[in-house]
């Protein structure tokens, strides 16, 4: 079954060349101009993968991001004229997967949309029947569900997995480099600082749980989920 792409961008040309490039590596193909709209044709369409832009009318990029992570982990990836690290970074904490800044060159968009769709279907056939516990921690992969202390908290993809990812692997340190290739992939494009902006998010979520456990920084290497 062929996949489907949402491109979503106020910029009709923009949206006519990316989708060009994506017909021919035979990607099925729908657009939106505008932040509300994009919502009725994701609601409608259920695309595997969304590329977005931030600045839009109606309601912008983050917008969207945040609704659509209401409902749904499929993978997100955000398009900005801004370079400033604060807009990476806040798409990023949104739930976004992935930031390309404009003007870009077609055929990395197309590269990162393979590589992500690649790590997602992988993780979809995997089993993620696991859970791991630890003191007032539960960490579920088959449901994507977070509790603290028997309660639910909201998380986003990301966050989760990687939070699994060093709860499996107890009181080991990771560089950001080992998490970007264990939780994000290989071949991901991003830098380091997404770990960073992903722990400082976690860190917010567990701040005040007294356990003998937490997130860890190993100054000058890395992190670590230590156990006491």
């Amino acid at each position: 079954m062929a996949v489907k792409v949402l491109v979503v961008d106020d910029d009709v040309n923009i949206v006519k060349l990316i989708k060009l490039y994506l017909e021919k590596e035979d990607y099925v193909v729908c657009t939106a101009h505008n932040g509300k709209e994009a919502l009725d044709v994701f609601k409608r369409e259920q695309p595997s993968i969304v590329i977005l832009d931030i600045m839009m009318p109606e309601m912008d990029g983050n917008q969207v991001c945040r609704e659509i992570r209401k409902t749904s982990e499929v993978p997100i990836i955000m398009l900005t004229a801004k370079g400033e690290t604060f807009d990476k970074v806040l798409s990023l904490e949104l739930g976004a997967d992935d930031y390309m800044v404009k003007p870009f060159e077609p055929k990395e968009l197309i590269a990162r949309i393979k590589a992500i769709l690649r790590r997602s279907e992988s993780k979809s056939s995997a089993d993620k029947g696991e859970c791991i516990t630890f003191d007032k921690l539960e960490v579920n992969l088959s449901n994507y569900e977070l509790k603290i202390d028997g309660k639910i908290l909201e998380i986003p993809p990301k966050e989760l997995e990687l939070l699994y990812f060093l709860a499996s692997n107890p009181n080991r340190v990771f560089t950001r480099e080992q998490l970007l290739e264990e939780v994000w992939g290989f071949d991901y494009f991003g830098d380091s600082r997404t770990v960073d902006v992903h722990i400082k998010r976690l860190r917010e979520k567990l701040e005040g749980v007294e356990a003998n456990w937490q997130l860890k920084t190993v100054w000058g290497v890395g992190y670590k989920f230590e156990v006491r």
